[in-house]
């Protein structure tokens, strides 16, 4: 039984109550003032500025009704920050659903994203309560940069329709298609809307550059919006495209659905529940890591299931923390949840007051959105760094990027996970050494011929003692190369010691392969030794029948080796 130190205080684990109370219950427990509130309206208002023009464009990039949109934006921003565990996180839809959810409309109908949704909802909810978030936020970066890159790329050719003015009726979903369209009908390309593209990319990136504290992203839509208005321009707007901006949300209502509609959304179900899992914890981890403070994952995810479920009720759409309007939230002195329900609040004050405005928005300016939007999520600092770093890391960046690309996010995200998987395990095993001698992963090799091949030779690794030592973790990965080291022992000594001083960790294929190499020694009259294990890797040596008398476990080999010296195994030095 593993001894413990009475001075050392046990580790108290926190209660359920503890672990899903939603920060805005701690904060307002621990005191809330006036002047909290004045900051965090002020964070809200910023914000929301931010979110406005972004909420629309998100949802028309995702082929629906820019609406939709600000629904999500109200309704998940408002119950993402009440009932989360982290003090900062802005909810909303995100550029990285546009992809996932045009695809689904295109698909199965908004009725089809609706109940994916749902049922996304309810797997984040479960994945909460099973708390299953910390694991994950372990899925590797070259992954998560690939997707994250390739849904840029796949956005950005998603507006190029919207940036010319081009006349498509029927433009593809997949990428090859779509490019080969917009070739076609490049002779449609309209010039007003050309030039409302260039002035909104200009007022972005100028303001970006010159005036960063400004809300550069409503300022290209507001300006934009104005010369249409001043100007009659006959380009493609918000009005002409959708009809305008209800000024209040819908009430809530649920689509028919059936069990054959169930299994047929059931796998976009799964991928929306992981996306706004990795993408909301990402942007919890990125609030933690700008405040010093720490968020609740698993409430986190309970609160992203149940805003995801409210939004698409209310006729909204996907909804997930947000990296960068929680960063903004950060930067503008929010300091509680208050910050993200007040963001929501305005969002729907600018619905109720001025909402007619917004048929003046020209796609163009939205379409110059979300192409800034891909320019900040394709990450290519991040990206040309992964593929410089190493072979590994390169592939899964690469095959996630492209799967993005061409196939699908589903397949991207298991594929880049897997290989990820996959390449800790090869360097996991390349850690593992015997005794010092060397890296146990090696590339295949001819037999030796004629001279140069060493014949065996009983006795040559003989002797009374043999003593090795194992150094990483010990698991299946590494089991063929060390029992290939072991079985290379010639003549069987009369005392085998294995040190497991620096092995953290074996798992239990490691333990049946050790298992069958003691029989054989103990057979051949070979007394082992087993020392160094630490209390978690000896209760799984025990476990698979490495116990007395057929393994002895000593503290160390030295032990091991006075031990048989005293029981007359070997003779006296």
């Amino acid at each position: 039984m593993e001894a413990t130190d009475p001075a050392t205080p046990r580790r108290i684990e926190p209660t359920f109550a503890e672990l899903f109370t939603p920060k805005l219950v701690t904060i307002l427990r621990e005191g809330y003032t006036a002047a909290d509130f004045r900051s965090d309206a002020i964070a809200g208002l910023t914000v929301a500025i931010v979110a406005l023009p972004l909420s629309m464009a998100i949802a028309i990039g995702s082929g629906l009704s820019p609406d939709k949109g600000l629904f999500t934006a109200i309704v998940g921003g408002i119950l993402i920050s009440a009932l989360g565990g982290s003090r900062f996180q802005i909810g909303g839809p995100a550029g990285a659903f546009i992809v996932l959810i045009a695809s689904i409309v295109e698909r199965h109908g908004y009725d089809g994203l609706v109940l994916a949704t749902l049922m996304a909802g309810m797997m984040m909810i479960a994945v909460g309560f099973l708390r299953l978030g910390t694991y994950i936020k372990y899925i590797p970066f070259p992954v998560t940069v690939g997707f994250t890159a390739g849904i840029a790329v796949i956005i950005f050719a998603s507006q190029i329709k919207e940036l010319l003015g081009l006349d498509i009726a029927k433009e593809p979903a997949a990428l090859i298609p779509k490019v080969v369209a917009l070739g076609q009908s490049i002779g449609t390309i309209n010039p007003a809307t050309v030039a409302l593209s260039l002035i909104a990319i200009a007022i972005i990136t100028g303001v970006k550059r010159w005036r960063p504290t400004w809300p550069a992203l409503l300022i290209a839509v507001a300006v934009t919006g104005a010369l249409v208005a001043a100007l009659h321009l006959d380009v493609a707007t918000v009005g002409t495209r959708f009809g305008g901006v209800p000024q209040l949300p819908p009430a809530p209502s649920l689509p028919a659905f059936d069990f054959a509609k169930i299994q047929a959304v059931f796998p976009d179900a799964i991928t929306i529940a992981l996306l706004g899992a990795i993408e909301s914890l990402l942007s919890a981890v990125v609030a933690d890591g700008m405040t010093g403070r720490k968020h609740r994952s698993n409430c986190e995810l309970v609160a992203q299931g149940v805003a995801n479920m409210a939004s698409v009720i209310f006729g909204g759409m996907c909804a997930t923390g947000t990296i960068a309007r929680t960063a903004t939230n950060i930067r503008a002195g929010a300091r509680s949840p208050v910050a993200g329900i007040m963001h929501a609040l305005y969002i729907l004050l600018f619905m109720v007051v001025a909402a007619p405005l917004a048929s003046y928005i020209p796609l163009a300016a939205l379409g110059a959105v979300l192409a800034y939007i891909a320019w900040n999520m394709a990450e290519r600092a991040e990206f040309a760094s992964l593929l410089r770093s190493s072979w590994g890391d390169a592939a899964v960046l690469m095959a996630t990027f492209l799967l993005t690309i061409f196939e699908d996010l589903t397949v991207a995200i298991a594929t880049g996970v897997t290989l990820g998987a996959f390449l800790f395990l090869h360097r996991m095993a390349e850690a593992v050494e015997v005794e010092g001698g060397g890296l146990l992963i090696s590339k295949d090799k001819a037999d030796a011929v004629g001279d140069e091949r060493t014949h065996y030779a009983a006795g040559a690794l003989g002797g009374e003692v043999l003593v090795y030592r194992i150094s990483g973790a010990f698991f299946f990965g590494a089991t063929a190369a060390v029992s290939g080291v072991l079985d290379r022992i010639g003549a069987h000594p009369k005392v085998f010691v294995l040190d497991f001083s620096d092995v953290p960790l074996v798992d239990s294929t490691a333990a049946k392969t050790l298992e069958r190499f003691v029989h054989k020694l103990d057979s051949a009259g070979t007394r082992v030794y087993f020392s160094g294990a630490r209390p978690p890797v000896r209760r799984t040596l025990l476990t698979a029948g490495l116990r007395k008398p057929l393994v002895r476990y000593t503290p160390t080999a030295d032990d091991a080796i006075l031990d048989a010296r005293e029981d007359g195994v070997t003779a006296s030095p």
